[in-house]
């Protein structure tokens, strides 16, 4: 099945995401025909075309001839009945189930039969928008992400009668258009939408436990994490109203499985009409005035290491590195431990609480959260048990502060901010590959281009030690005694297959 370069596209919606796609498809080369319901909305949706292309003919980075001619191809039209030529057809209208249905079903009747249709939505199923038309498997999902002329990645995704035409058809108009698409089968949330719900969902959970205020909580996942924004910034964002109806759409599409179990806070902000940027205030206040981080103030006296056990994991090769320099001990093991005086030990999150841990080493107890790279990120997240005097806990933090670290010092709590995070995210991850939503390659693929992830979820599970992102998630789920955190049967798998770290 063939799209030629001069097959006409169209596209139904003109909101952010429809007239993003329809300034892809006329940037490379389609006569486009722009679709709403609302004519004042097309003309709109144009004229947003309009501003992004002249925003980057006063950069430089596109010829005033190339905006006209992109604009020339693109026509703005007020009935349905006008996409009747179109070979393609993307819907990027309401997130309504009903609304795409009909849709679908008037464009199956006005189109050719061998015309296209798909739909952007990020969310809904594939197979039920399809059921209402006679020839499902011309149906098929397109999701772009937004803003669409900007992000790399496209998500196609087959509904039950999809033909294997259909899908491999808009993977080539997708590669042409400068996209990577990457091939997933129908369920909630897709790969991406699914596969990150725990990076908003831990930091929510966090947040309502009082762990941290918000600000601290999205520099741990920005600075010290890798990841390119927090996550409550970035649901500001996107509108609380948006991402809160996502969420929901994937948990009530798992039939209310608690690992994406809604948020009450977020739900009260939307409840509030606290919105995010658009609104002028949600988690944050917009336009936002970034507070100043609570660092660790320096303390005069240093913290000395007696012995220090180095970690032979790539991971954390970055870590040793660091303790190296002030390491006395040649006593070497396969675990990041730190011993100070006074008893102190500063070690890394295994899942457990740092009270929990001072309790079973019977000594006072720092941990360390996870970082992306420990040599490069700026800060380092720490939790102290409290059963630590505030002598202990400051020996081990002023030794942080030794290796041109700040430090954020959070309230105990299970697993840690990035640990915790990065856990879930991987086995979220192996969840959908086990069952066939998706290759390995694509689910990497989609979250790195997707969401601009530092790492893919597998390759993330690889590097950190399938054993040790196990642990991880048993501990959590031990101490919470819920099924959040269950760890799948495929991540048990491949734990098997290595060896053992030391706990």
């Amino acid at each position: 099945m063939n799209i030629s370069e001069q097959a006409v596209i169209g596209v139904v919606g003109s909101g952010a995401m429809g007239a993003g796609i329809a300034q892809v498809a006329a940037s490379h080369g389609h006569p486009v025909r722009l679709y709403d319901i609302s004519p004042q909305a097309t003309r709109q949706g144009i004229a947003r075309i309009d501003s992004a292309l002249a925003k980057r003919v006063a950069k430089g980075r596109m010829a005033e001839t190339e905006r006209q001619g992109i604009l020339a191809r693109i026509q703005g039209v007020g009935e349905l009945s006008q996409l009747a030529e179109c070979r393609v057809v993307i819907e990027a209208a309401l997130e309504q189930l009903e609304v795409k249905q009909q849709l679908l079903e008037e464009l199956a009747n006005l189109c050719d039969p061998g015309t296209l249709l798909t739909t952007n939505t990020s969310s809904i199923s594939i197979t039920a928008i399809a059921s209402a038309v006679s020839d499902p498997g011309r149906v098929a999902g397109f999701h772009f992400f937004n803003p669409a002329p900007v992000m790399k990645l496209v998500e196609v995704v087959s509904g039950l009668e999809t033909s294997e035409q259909t899908a491999s058809a808009l993977c080539e108009l997708a590669q042409r258009w400068g996209k990577t698409a990457v091939r997933c089968q129908a369920t909630p949330g897709f790969i991406v939408n699914r596969v990150a719900r725990p990076f908003y969902a831990e930091a929510w959970r966090a947040l309502e436990q009082q762990v941290a205020p918000p600000e601290v909580l999205d520099a741990a996942l920005r600075e010290s994490g890798g990841f390119p924004m927090g996550p409550l910034e970035l649901t500001d964002l996107i509108g609380q109203d948006v991402n809160f109806a996502v969420t929901c759409s994937v948990f009530n599409g798992f039939w209310q499985d608690r690992r994406f179990l809604p948020s009450l806070h977020q739900q009260e902000l939307v409840l509030g009409r606290r919105l995010g940027q658009k609104s002028g205030q949600g988690v944050y206040g917009w336009p936002r005035n970034p507070s100043a981080l609570p660092f660790v103030a320096p303390e005069p006296a240093a913290a000395s290491a007696r012995q220090i056990r180095r970690s032979r994991e790539g991971w954390f090769a970055g870590l040793e590195t660091l303790v190296a320099p002030i390491a006395i001990s040649d006593n070497v093991t396969n675990k990041a431990v730190i011993e100070l005086d006074d008893d102190v030990v500063l070690m890394l999150s295994r899942g457990d609480s740092a009270g929990a841990e001072a309790q079973r080493l019977g000594r006072a107890v720092v941990l360390l959260d996870l970082a992306a790279d420990y040599q490069r990120s700026p800060l380092l997240v720490a939790a102290a048990a409290p059963q630590n005097t505030p002598n202990q806990t400051a020996k081990a933090l002023h030794l942080l502060q030794q290796w041109d670290k700040q430090v954020l010092l959070i309230n105990d709590y299970p697993g840690m901010l990035v640990w915790r995070t990065v856990a879930m995210l991987v086995n979220e991850g192996l969840d959908a590959l086990q069952k066939g939503v998706a290759s390995e390659q694509d689910i990497d693929t989609a979250l790195r281009l997707g969401v601009n992830y530092p790492m893919g979820p597998l390759a993330w599970g690889a590097v950190l030690g399938w054993r040790r992102v196990l642990d991880i998630l048993e501990r959590l789920q031990r101490h919470y005694g819920e099924e959040r955190y269950r760890p799948c049967s495929l991540l048990r798998e491949r734990s098997l297959m290595e060896q053992p770290y030391a706990q």
